[in-house]
């Protein structure tokens, strides 16, 4: 590959690598763009009361696994004097609880902050196809008649098992779904009712059993949804409704034939899921869902480093901003300066003493300090006790302001210190040189520039939407890197010649 086009290549893949991990982050874990954004969180709560029996007891509670949609953080256990074991697999969770001996009622609490998850995750693993039901007659030719009606009209099984819900749910009715119907007591009946038609066509299906989080309840109802396998993936319908598709707020607790709670040696006399609804940081569930998930591309980020240290690092992660304004002016406008980079930690300087005061403080020292400077090149002292004599004058303006910004009260002063001296002592050395070289002008000119540049990129660098974006997503250094080294290869005119060739033009004219 030529020269002429690897800066291309990689100036490309700075920009291309910065996007796709910022994108990464915002899309799938959900880091907010925006600073102060906040997200909705559900507190849950599952309560089971035990009465007391004879001998040991232990208590049994299914705890949610994979609910697809939400995260499960910050679980915690409230059992007084009970032994707690969690029995967990891949798809099953379980707490256990266990006591020698239970003298009072007693209450266990299970308690976690949920909120919402966009990655894809499976709630149950593949089935096995389930045996044909054997019922007695009249019902063995009723399924066999209504499978052989429904498969006639349906494609496939998704279809099949849409085309018996709407049979249970009364909107297709027939003798045959009567028949069936008649045995229904209770809704968990109807459910187990169209696992049994669907059983007859060896489609397998699966119990959700959940709540939905939509508003807040002390007593949430524990609804049940039916998934049905298609031979790739589970679909999921409301044998109540028949609607197709899990419901964006419906939260599985867990899924199955059993009971949510059990117990032995006790009897439940009340078992209750609570939730509440929280507003939570988007960031805060962000870094959350990253720690869950143990994500190494989450952790790209100085949101764990102490906050001492992320201070300072993102004062650092600006400069590169801060550099992309210099590079702009330099090769594109045309402005000139003492110094590259100088401005930039000029405008750092005028983080500490805000933008105006900052800029009369830099005049104030570097006219002081060029006086100064100017005294010493009549004395013709080499370069270094020369450069070694402005720092120490520098300082000493520094110290001199300070202590007369306190005697009047003024809190700006007392800034001064943190001005990079060396810089300061620098440009008054550099603009000492061109003022001999090259005259007075060339000498105001730069000075003017360097404080124009330092101004805007003090300006760019205070966006606070900046300022969080380098903390929460650094990557954001790669797109800028990209960026300089894209421009690093122009060599067209800049704003200021258009100018002069104008007024050339305008002469010659």
């Amino acid at each position: 590959m030529s020269r002429s086009r690897q800066w291309i290549v990689l100036s490309l893949f700075l920009i291309i690598v910065g996007s796709l991990i910022l994108a990464y982050k915002v899309v799938r874990l959900g880091y907010p763009p925006l600073p102060d954004m906040e997200s909705e969180a559900w507190s849950i709560q599952a309560r089971v009361e035990l009465e007391p029996r004879s001998g040991p007891v232990r208590a049994f509670l299914v705890l949610p696994s994979r609910p697809t949609g939400f995260t499960v953080s910050e679980e915690n256990f409230i059992s007084r004097q009970f032994g707690l074991t969690l029995d967990e697999d891949t798809f099953w969770r379980q707490a256990d609880w266990a006591v020698r001996r239970l003298n009072a009622p007693t209450t266990l609490y299970y308690r976690a902050t949920v909120f919402r998850d966009t990655r894809e995750k499976s709630f149950a693993p593949r089935p096995q196809y389930p045996q044909v039901p054997e019922l007695e007659e009249p019902f063995a030719t009723a399924l066999n008649e209504i499978i052989t009606e429904v498969r006639a009209e349906s494609a496939d099984i998704e279809s099949f098992a849409a085309a018996v819900m709407a049979r249970m749910t009364g909107r297709e009715n027939d003798e045959n779904t009567k028949l069936f119907l008649s045995t229904v007591e209770s809704s968990l009946d109807r459910v187990r009712l169209v696992q049994t038609l669907l059983a007859g066509a060896r489609i397998p299906t699966l119990q959700l059993h959940g709540v939905f989080l939509d508003v807040e309840q002390q007593a949430a109802a524990i609804r049940t949804l039916l998934a049905v396998h298609n031979g790739e993936d589970w679909l999921v319908f409301d044998p109540f409704t028949g609607d197709e598709g899990l419901p964006d707020n419906f939260f599985i607790w867990w899924t199955g034939d059993g009971e949510m709670s059990a117990a032995q040696g006790a009897s439940i006399s009340e078992a209750a899921i609570t939730t509440r609804r929280q507003i939570k940081s988007a960031l805060e569930l962000a870094t959350e869902r990253t720690r869950l998930r143990d994500s190494t591309i989450g952790e790209i980020s100085i949101l764990d480093l102490p906050l001492q240290t992320q201070s300072v690092y993102e004062v650092l992660l600006l400069i590169p901003f801060g550099i992309l304004v210099i590079v702009i002016l330099r090769n594109f406008v045309g402005l000139s300066s003492f110094g590259t980079f100088a401005p930039v930690l000029i405008a750092l300087a005028f983080r500490e003493t805000e933008l105006l005061k900052g800029i009369l403080l830099f005049i104030l020292i570097v006219g002081l300090g060029l006086g100064f400077r100017f005294y010493l090149e009549r004395l013709r002292l080499l370069l270094v006790p020369r450069l070694a004599a402005v720092v120490t004058i520098v300082v000493l303006l520094m110290t001199t302001i300070s202590i007369i910004s306190n005697k009047m009260g003024m809190e700006t002063g007392l800034s001064v210190s943190l001005f990079p001296m060396i810089i300061i002592s620098l440009v008054i050395e550099r603009m000492s040189i061109v003022w001999e070289e090259r005259g007075a002008g060339t000498a105001l000119k730069e000075g003017a520039g360097s404080l124009l540049m330092a101004s805007l990129a003090y300006v760019v660098m205070g966006i606070d939407v900046l300022s969080y974006w380098v903390t929460v997503f650094p990557e954001v250094n790669f797109i800028a890197l990209g960026i300089v080294v894209a421009m690093g290869r122009y060599t067209g005119f800049r704003v200021t010649e258009l100018f002069r060739f104008s007024e050339i033009n305008a002469g010659s004219g």
